[in-house]
């Protein structure tokens, strides 16, 4: 079989599993797997591919035929300008968490050297997307696993960035104020576990689920943002679409000056939340 060949019958194979993608993800493989660039695919399309190639490429199809998350088995992802391992150990960085790099890095316009820690950092995506654009930033990821912390060091590495990585439930073992707090937490509500893609599956429970409507974490991040912000410090949440509104409401009740911001399809899943006068210390 030549190139093109084994390429047809990649999309073949995962349409008939239902992926979502299959001429992406068949593509993607196809270089993956034979170490390709896409000139070079054009250019010996017509080639026959040999046994040991043929057989690491049909491996990653049959995985991606049960589900295995695309990003997995490329075990790499450019986002936010960082590369970043990813595996099962934190939640695969989404494309939406870019726009909210994107707006917390605005708000650090004309902040020297600030102080930006990320909440619930994963991967480490966001602390280490800060300290690309920001290499000025004392930049601190924190999380609950340990597992997801190795990875984010591992980034760091990687990417070669000095950013500190702390074990800690939210913010309840860091000391000192704050210029931004990002905080992309688990904000699924825990009923839609029943119904989750296949995909979904693969990252772990303890990044995806937070309580019946989603907010446990984030209500509880909220009284530890109070004393971690500096007087003119900012807290941006990704929430989800579904939640967020309501989340807004909640802070602005707490007397938080609090704005909503929609993603790039137009859903408000941003929440921005600064200090006021009236809110309580």
């Amino acid at each position: 079989m030549t190139l093109r060949d084994h390429l047809a019958a990649a999309v073949q194979t995962l349409r008939v599993a239902g992926v979502p993608s299959p001429e992406v993800d068949a593509r993607a493989l196809v270089l993956h797997a034979l170490n390709l660039s896409p000139t070079a695919f054009l250019l010996r399309g017509s080639e026959e591919v040999a046994g040991a190639d043929a057989e690491r490429l049909g491996e990653l199809i049959r995985q991606r035929a049960a589900r295995t998350p695309l990003q997995h088995l490329l075990g790499m992802v450019d986002w936010g300008g960082v590369q970043l391992r990813v595996d099962g150990r934190a939640l695969i960085p989404r494309p939406e968490t870019e726009w909210l790099l994107h707006l917390a890095l605005a708000d650090l316009n004309g902040v020297s050297a600030p102080r930006v820690v990320d909440v619930g950092t994963g991967t480490g995506a966001l602390a280490l997307g800060v300290k690309m654009a920001r290499p000025d930033a004392a930049v601190l990821g924190v999380d609950l696993s340990s597992e997801a912390l190795a990875l984010a060091g591992e980034n760091a590495a990687l990417n070669v960035m000095d950013v500190v990585f702390v074990e800690s439930d939210l913010l309840a073992n860091i000391p000192g104020t704050f210029d931004l707090i990002l905080a992309n937490l688990p904000y699924l509500p825990d009923a839609d576990r029943a119904h989750a893609d296949p995909e979904v599956r693969h990252d772990p429970d303890l990044a995806l689920y937070s309580g019946p409507d989603g907010l446990l974490l984030a209500r509880r991040l909220i009284p530890q943002a109070h004393t971690a912000l500096t007087e003119s410090g900012l807290l941006w949440l990704e929430l989800d679409p579904r939640n967020a509104p309501a989340f807004a409401a909640e802070l602005r009740a707490q007397g938080w000056a609090v704005t909503l911001h929609a993603d790039l399809t137009g859903r408000e899943r941003f929440v921005r939340a600064e200090l006021t006068p009236l809110t309580p210390r």
